[in-house]
């Protein structure tokens, strides 16, 4: 009989708000489990780096901020098992990821990477 144990890590979210439907809801654009703090912020920072670019100065000047400064903020956060968001506006955008300390429960059954 095989046990399997729960394991500690962050759930990560990212969630668009666009300013001016305000009908919208938010949008889920993505998703992520992260075993390990660094992986969680991880995450945040390469999607950060990779749209940079692509944002308006003022966005880019908050998404390089927070690489160079609040990260490690953010870090502390997540090894203390905290609860974090990163927002950066974008014209009339906001973007935001979300890192929750949660539990994961393994799958019944599972034997590698394919369900049976």
């Amino acid at each position: 009989m095989l046990t399997y144990k729960p394991r500690q890590g962050f759930w990560c979210e990212c969630w668009t708000e666009d300013f001016t439907d305000e009908t919208e809801p938010p949008t889920l654009r993505a998703s992520f489990d992260a075993y390990s703090a660094p992986q969680a912020d991880r995450w945040v920072a390469v999607t950060l780096r990779t749209i940079s670019p692509a944002l308006d100065p003022e966005a880019s000047d908050e998404a390089w901020g927070w690489l160079y400064q609040g990260r490690i903020k953010t870090r502390q956060a997540l090894l203390n098992a905290e609860h974090c968001t990163v927002s950066i506006s974008n014209a009339d955008i906001r973007i935001t990821w979300t890192l929750r300390p949660v539990i994961f429960l393994p799958l019944a059954h599972r034997q590698g990477p394919e369900l049976p």
